[in-house]
């Protein structure tokens, strides 16, 4: 086929003429402006219908045939309760429920719930099931037994509190959980059921009767909202429920009430010292009244959103692009029908944890005076629109909407139009908004960190107390007796563990110590010969070693998978003690600084506190005041050790059984010593 030149020379007339139109329809596109917002999109999410059996028990069907299955969401309409002396129950219940019920064992109970693919889970306050339609008969039997027929076994209790206070122990050596714990018992206080905290007392505490009683009181269907969403209409829904919850019967449900916490009157600065931190944990943020029934819910959401909500938001903005203070900033403001709380907070380096508390107040300030941009409205608006529309692709978001619009006493339309009511806002409305809840004042500054390295720059931004990682106020006394000094202090530890003369006689020890991660039993080997300048840390998964620590005053080798490396020299300081078996002999000798910082607690322990400072680097030594032993030692480069035993070797005393946190152990791991020889000769091998 071929194309004569006139029709070619009209081909290229038109292109020529199209291109012109396109280029002068882009011309005339202003881009320094965003684009007008198109209307706020109809949701269809879908009224339930409802039906309220004669025993209380209120449900909400939402039909959804798109997918053959069917989602059961349980909600218990409780007060808060305190839990005092047993603080961790409430987080029992729902694993407990799961535990087995008076008719299947928990391995049969799992069995039949993976057999037809189903899924349940349940907590103190909630609970939860869903499958295929077709086996819609066989998941609410599965349900009804777990939720009225449970055995709670006492192994199942004993397996949980086990748990639980393995997860404790981590979470005291986690920065973001201290700050968590510390902010809410300071906000709120202990006796109150949102600043309450759990420890490993409280948890021995709960028993098998305290969770039966729990269920007991608090498990009535006269307080319980069942939303049904999926393919089931409502009529058989009603059928269904009609069958497996009628026999359910009501009680009298115990109500509580709590004070409201106030804001505070000027700032208030805590302090959390962890000495081991690299980076300082802030939270600044106070408590506030915002119920989710209240009028302003959606635009102080959008107000949260431009505060600390995201990458474009204002806190992530300033203080990790403009300044690089941190990874991220953030900030939400969270409504309650008890007390409603504002947070901002941010992970920073220690050297400008001062810097970063004056921009996140700075910003508090800034949003309430009225400063928010058209921009950042509609970016906000766009972001919550968004998250708003992903949500509903989740049964269980649906199921939260029916269940919410009752028990928060929402209009029932909430849902439906709130694309709408957001879109709907204004940027006077909105800058209104932050000005009524936002302020910059009167606030509750927490952070968790190395305190040494900036408690003195804190006190410009208010009162500064100061906290343990289990939110009480941190018991500090000062020391009187001029006779009781820092040398003393490690002097009395010498002669408690053994004395100087035996202490110096020690040229060569071997002590092998087991330890479990993750169900593995591990051994950790150290050799030190002191006469050869060789100190030697094996640790080994049965016969393998998994690593290799070389330790001579030159340098630092590390071995492990087949590959060594040598430390760089701030590194290898962490391991240079080794090489002295009883490091304190020679801190006469040394270039080492003690300082006597008070006398606190450890473990509810009276103990000195010591500052030792060879170097560049510190570490803080806890020694008890009644028996002279050293109860703990925190350093940034070698992390947390307690000892928690000592054991006696040929007239020595020495750790026996310690718990150890660092940067390579990040869950706290717990050795114990089973040989140990002392002044034993040590092989040129052993020590390579």
């Amino acid at each position: 086929m071929t194309i004569n030149k006139i029709t070619m020379n009209k081909i290229s007339i038109f292109l020529f003429l199209a291109c012109c139109g396109i280029s002068s329809t882009f011309a005339q596109i202003d881009r320094s402006k965003y684009p007008e917002p198109g209307p706020a999109p109809e949701i269809n999410i879908g009224i339930p219908a409802t039906f309220t059996l004669p025993n209380g028990l209120k449900v909400f069907v939402v039909e959804n045939h798109k997918l053959p299955r069917v989602t059961y969401s349980l909600v218990l309409d409780r007060d808060p309760i305190l839990e005092g002396d047993k603080a961790g129950l409430t987080t029992f219940v729902g694993e407990m429920l799961m535990g087995g019920t008076t008719t299947r064992s928990k391995d049969e109970l799992d069995e039949a719930i993976d057999r037809i693919g189903a899924r349940i889970g349940a907590s103190s306050t909630s609970a939860n099931a869903s499958s295929l339609k077709k086996y819609n008969d066989q998941l609410l039997e599965l349900f009804a037994d777990v939720l009225f027929n449970p055995a709670f076994p006492q192994s199942e209790l004993d397996k949980q509190k086990k748990q639980a206070i393995s997860g404790l122990a981590a979470a005291k050596e986690n920065p973001n959980s201290i700050v968590r714990v510390v902010r809410n018992a300071v906000m709120y206080g202990k006796d109150h059921p949102y600043g309450e905290t759990e420890t490993e007392k409280t948890v021995e505490n709960v028993q098998l009767e305290d969770i039966k009683n729990y269920y007991d009181t608090y498990f009535k269907p006269n307080i319980a909202y069942l939303a049904i969403v999926g393919d089931i209409t409502a009529s058989e829904a009603k059928a269904l429920v009609t069958k497996y919850f009628s026999d359910w019967k009501r009680g009298d449900v115990p109500s509580h009430e709590w004070s409201t916490p106030q804001v505070p009157v000027g700032n208030k600065v805590v302090l959390v010292n962890r000495p081991t931190s690299a980076q300082s944990v802030i939270n600044v943020g106070y408590p506030l009244q915002l119920k989710p029934n209240n009028p302003d819910v959606i635009a102080v959401s959008v107000v949260a959103e431009i505060l600390g909500g995201g990458a474009s938001s204002r806190l992530f903005q300033n203080l990790r692009e403009d300044k690089g203070y941190t990874y991220g900033a953030y900030g939400s403001i969270t409504p309650d029908k008890l007390v409603a709380v504002l947070n901002t907070s941010a992970s920073v380096r220690n050297a400008v944890t001062d810097s970063a508390t004056h921009e996140l107040i700075n910003e508090l300030t800034r949003i309430g005076e009225r400063t928010i941009t058209p921009e950042e409205l509609d970016l906000a608006k766009a972001s919550l629109a968004g998250s708003f529309g992903r949500s509903l692709e989740q049964p269980a978001t649906i199921a939260r909407f029916a269940i919410n619009t009752e028990l928060q006493q929402l209009p029932k339309d909430y849902y439906q139009n709130y694309l709408k009511n957001l879109d709907a806002l204004t940027l006077d409305q909105i800058n209104a908004v932050a000005t009524n809840y936002v302020h910059g004042d009167n606030l509750q500054i927490t952070i968790v960190g190395k305190t040494d390295d900036f408690a003195d720059q804190m006190a410009r931004f208010g009162a500064v107390q100061y906290y343990t990682v289990t939110g009480d106020p941190e018991v500090k006394m000062e020391i009187t007796d001029a006779d009781i000094t820092a040398a003393g202090v490690i002097d009395t530890y010498l002669d408690a563990i053994g004395g100087k003369e035996k202490l110096a006689a020690v040229n060569t020890i071997k002590t092998v110590s087991e330890a479990e991660i993750q169900g593995m039993a591990i051994t950790i080997e150290q050799l030190v010969d002191k006469n050869k300048g060789v100190a030697v840390q094996n640790t080994k998964l049965g016969p393998q070693v998994l690593s290799k620590v070389v330790v001579t005053p030159a340098k630092v080798t590390v071995t492990a998978q087949g590959q060594s490396q040598e430390l760089p020299a701030e590194a290898a300081a962490a391991y240079q003690s080794l090489l002295e078996i009883f490091p304190e002999l020679t801190y006469g000798e040394d270039d080492v600084a003690l300082e006597l910082d008070g006398i606190t607690k450890v473990n509810d322990e009276d103990a000195y506190k010591v500052k030792v400072t060879q170097g560049p680097n510190t570490s803080t030594v806890y020694f008890s005041v009644s028996s002279g032993l050293k109860l703990k030692t925190e350093s940034e480069l070698s992390g947390e050790i307690t000892i928690e035993q000592y054991g006696t070797y040929d007239g020595i005393q020495l750790p026996e059984t310690v718990s150890i946190v660092n940067k390579m152990v990040p869950m706290p791991l717990k050795a114990v010593t089973k040989a140990v020889v002392i002044n034993g000769e040590i092989s040129d091998e052993e020590l390579q």
